[in-house]
């Protein structure tokens, strides 16, 4: 059900052009949301120059949007996909991979890292894109259809029991001073084996039997160390390795190449022209994002596109309105109006209350301000890799 009743208009800035106030003015819409009506500020999309669908967008090969329902693991989904797009481009082969494999063995890591370092370690349902890359070399994969991380009939995934109840037994252990790793571990499987089920131990294809390490390395065999990672900050040295400082990469993994933003996005928009899809995280919770209506831009209200730059990404992020809060995955682009637009694949739930479910509209704007992280093939930036292998 959607609302439409604008409350009041706001406009802001002093002496900019009649057309910008009239496209992106700021204004207030009841929606509703979370089975509640809401007021929200926003604006009115529909004076937006916007693609008309996803087909009107050059993309590259991917399998239907998969929802992430009740649960934090937007990061697997969004890296699960980028896989599923990577196995196609490199072998032609269209498997369709489980998320959840990925994301029970994440839980797994999580709890043995909290055990080990005495709770001091960062226990919650995100992480980061690499993260699949990690549990994939360590734990192999399997296919959704052996794995689907659902039980007693479920069809919609829901972990907020699931994460309720191993938190509140790490807490336990933490309030007890109680680390026993074996034990410990084995009680989190059997939280996790009631919610999710059990992950196979073997599956089988083509008349054989396959550990999911093996399943990886026979059927899969995708080039893990290939895939590499990259933000810009302007708080840590430029075209060199560091920590992508969130929360979400709780194991504090440092390969993050940070370079400015001019060649950060410029990666971007090269590796998807020329046949890369990207995955990407970042902050999606704004005023320019119009889930009902597919698109996801900076109104001027926030910052004219042409002040956009290493600055004002920073200021963001110094001051928390840019977060870590959700990973996406991008398959597509075009151009229009001279404007650069990218077709991006969401497993939230907000990526279903449009006309396209499951898929977003992102403009250059957004993507230069608001998302913080891509990864890709480091065959698609070769040139930026050499960059950061020379520079001092």
């Amino acid at each position: 059900m959607r609302f439409a009743s604008i409350v009041i208009l706001l406009v802001f800035g002093a002496g900019l052009r009649a057309q910008t106030v009239l496209n992106d003015s700021a204004i207030y819409v009841s929606k509703f949301i979370w089975d509640d009506v809401d007021t929200i500020l926003t604006l009115d999309f529909s004076r937006i120059d916007k693609p008309d669908s996803p087909d009107s967008f050059k993309s590259y090969f991917h399998f239907p949007p998969a929802r992430q329902d009740t649960t934090g693991t937007c990061w697997a989904f969004a890296g699960i996909s980028f896989l599923e797009s990577e196995l196609y481009r490199i072998y032609g082969k269209r498997i369709k991979l489980s998320e959840m494999f990925i994301v029970y063995w994440e839980y797994i890591e999580k709890a043995h890292r909290f055990i080990r370092e005495k709770g001091k370690s960062h226990f919650r349902q995100g992480s980061q894109e690499r993260a699949v890359l990690k549990g994939m070399k360590q734990y192999g994969i399997v296919r959704a259809e052996d794995y689907t991380g659902l039980t007693s009939g479920n069809t919609l995934y829901n972990h907020d029991r699931l994460f309720r109840e191993m938190k509140a037994y790490l807490a336990f252990l933490k309030s007890n001073n109680v680390w026993d790793e074996d034990l410990a571990l084995s009680q989190i499987r059997l939280i996790l084996n009631k919610h999710m089920g059990k992950p196979p131990a073997v599956i089988r294809i083509k008349n054989r039997t396959l550990s999911p390490r093996q399943f990886f390395e026979k059927e899969i065999q995708l080039p893990l160390e290939a895939y590499v990672s990259f933000v810009s900050f302007s708080s840590a040295p430029f075209y060199k390795q560091t920590e992508y400082r969130v929360k979400d990469n709780w194991w504090h993994e440092r390969t993050y190449y940070n370079v400015p933003l001019n060649d950060w996005y410029g990666a971007i928009v090269n590796a998807i022209q020329n046949g890369f899809t990207v995955s990407l995280g970042g902050d999606v919770s704004e005023p320019g994002k119009g889930r009902w209506d597919d698109v996801c831009i900076i109104p001027t209200f926030d910052i004219p596109a042409e002040a956009i730059n290493q600055s004002a990404r920073e200021f963001r992020f110094y001051n928390k309105t840019s977060t870590d809060d959700h990973g996406v995955h991008l398959i597509g682009y075009q151009k229009l109006a001279g404007r650069d637009w990218f077709l991006i694949k969401d497993s939230s739930s907000s990526g279903y209350a449009g006309q396209y479910p499951g898929y977003f509209f992102y403009r250059d704007d957004f993507v230069r301000l608001k998302m913080l992280t891509f990864m890709v093939h480091k065959d698609a930036v070769q040139g930026l890799l050499e960059k950061c292998q020379t520079e001092d």
